[in-house]
């Protein structure tokens, strides 16, 4: 049990100090290049609402670096591969304990979890360089259907590994013995979840909002794993913990970069992988309430705009920006967000534990 404990709680720690470590280089590399966007979203033609126009700081916004989550990933790669060296260097029962990367457990999850931030990077690049203006088409629509399409291809292949490789074919619902079986329409349920849990990345819009509650929710996985004696799974959300952490110590307010896609799709992603291999789908909604609350006010917004002539249920989608318009402070946004996740996982872990 010690051990266990030791074993999640060290790559933990680690992956927040070589965060913070390597933080220095990292920004003088994204300054270097001027990673940040060339136009403000307030400035884009695609944006209408005068009141995120007044709310949204331009100027921070085209000065703050954007592909900030490529700190996650980095710290989460580093650390893994520093606790395997020292294993495979310093043979030993105790080192071969703490290695965590296992092909069972952790391979399909990390190996996740790198892809998409790399496919999120792109995306980031492609915003940051690529971006076509004062034209009649609009290349930002274009990445989007290029980014979902990303995904579900990324879904199909996550959810075909599942299945044909896993065997997994039951969905478990809590306080129901026997799950539901879907056979090969397996894959396109994974897809539907991670294209639903992916919706929730418009959270990333308010400095610390998105990391904050990232960080809660993968910690509650960390402790779902490890109830399930899943290890290794626990230790790899630990990690992703750290690495998220020392984003955070960063992107409080004000933010020395934002996370970006790079950031948000790699974690996203993962966040669903590892929701499947704790067999938590239906706890997933409420552990990432905060996700899909963002998610839905978006798609309500829409829905009401474009079928009851043009009217708005909140004066901004997603819910984060209606709160800054009606006047509440970033810092009350982010605290009361955080708490709201804490009482969430909090609950998602008490229902996952009583339903087995």
């Amino acid at each position: 049990m010690i051990l266990s404990v030791i074993k999640i709680f060290l790559p933990t720690t680690l992956a927040f100090i070589v965060g913070i470590l390597i933080t220095p280089k990292f920004v003088y590399f994204l300054h270097k290049y001027k990673l940040w966007k060339r136009v403000a979203r307030s400035n884009s033609n695609t944006i209408t609402n005068d009141t995120f126009k007044k709310i949204n700081n331009a100027e921070e916004e085209i000065s703050t670096p954007r592909v900030g989550g490529i700190l996650i990933w980095v710290s989460v790669l580093i650390t893994i591969i520093l606790i395997w060296l020292i294993s495979k260097i310093f043979p030993s029962e105790l080192t071969s304990k703490l290695d965590f990367y296992s092909r069972n457990q952790t391979l399909i999850p990390l190996a996740s979890f790198i892809l998409a931030s790399i496919f999120g990077l792109f995306d980031d690049l492609i915003e940051i360089r690529g971006r076509i203006e004062d034209t009649k088409f609009d290349a930002e629509i274009l990445f989007r259907y290029i980014k979902i399409g990303l995904i579900i291809i990324m879904g199909s292949l996550i959810g075909f590994w599942f299945y044909n490789k896993l065997g997994v074919d039951t969905i478990d619902i809590p306080f129901i013995k026997e799950g539901i079986y879907l056979g090969l329409l397996f894959i396109p349920f994974f897809v539907l979840v991670l294209v639903t849990v992916f919706s929730g990345g418009v959270i990333d819009g308010i400095d610390g909002l998105a990391g904050g509650v990232l960080a809660i929710i993968f910690s509650a996985y960390s402790i779902i794993a490890f109830g399930q004696a899943q290890i290794d799974i626990a230790a790899f959300c630990g990690v992703i913990t750290g690495g998220i952490l020392a984003f955070l110590w960063f992107n409080i307010p004000p933010a020395r970069f934002y996370m970006g896609e790079t950031g948000m799709m790699g974690l996203l992603v993962v966040l669903t992988v590892i929701a499947f291999l704790t067999d938590t789908v239906f706890i997933l909604p409420i552990i990432a309430l905060p996700l899909l609350v963002s998610s839905l006010s978006s798609l309500i917004q829409i829905i009401s705009y474009k079928y009851f002539n043009k009217r708005r249920v909140f004066k901004i989608a997603p819910l984060h920006h209606h709160f800054r318009a009606i006047g509440w402070s970033r810092e009350k946004i982010v605290m009361r967000y955080w708490i709201v996740s804490i009482i969430c996982a909090i609950i998602g872990i008490v229902l996952n534990f009583i339903s087995k």
